[in-house]
């Protein structure tokens, strides 16, 4: 079985004015084409109601980095009360988005994700043998990996939506 190792947990709110669309292309090429991960949208739901919609998306970035070792990450949005409104941005009305932003990252290291090493009690026994002695430093160096990106794409979010709110 393959053995999973939580690396990153962290959570971003904003309340207030943005755009939907473009922070969804900007996170979306954030982990596509700025940290080439495989991107599966998971799932899309809207919910219409008096104060406006609420979205949940859930995504799943996943890299493989051998036949041994992959990174998946795991984005959760969640918006409250999302409507389309009208706002000055660079002296013009342009139309944008108001709402209650919530954005989950989660970041996991997965080992012998093929399950390679699961043949018999003898194989799994030299796996721990394998990560605990022989690759503990590539481990670590890709769980460093893994905070750096989870950690960089929610400050970059953060930049992303304070950019949005100064134009």
């Amino acid at each position: 079985m393959a053995e999973e190792t939580q690396v990153f947990k962290g959570k971003l709110k904003h309340s207030g004015l943005f755009d939907f669309k473009e922070l969804y292309k900007f996170v979306f090429n954030f982990f596509k084409e700025n940290k080439e991960y495989s991107m599966l949208e998971k799932s899309y739901s809207e919910k219409v109601g008096a104060s406006g919609k609420e979205v949940e998306i859930k995504w799943e970035a996943t890299k493989k980095v051998s036949d041994y070792f992959k990174i998946v990450i795991s984005i959760d949005w969640r918006i409250i009360g999302l409507t389309n409104v009208e706002a000055k941005k660079n002296g013009e009305v342009a139309k944008t988005n108001k709402g209650d932003l919530e954005i989950a990252v989660a970041g996991k290291l997965i080992r012998d994700y093929e399950n390679k090493w699961e043949t018999s009690p003898m194989i799994k026994f030299m796996r721990s043998i394998y990560d605990k002695y022989i690759i503990k430093n590539k481990i670590t160096e890709l769980e460093d990996k893994i905070f750096g990106d989870c950690d960089e794409s929610l400050g970059q979010i953060k930049a992303f939506l304070v950019l949005e709110a100064n134009k």
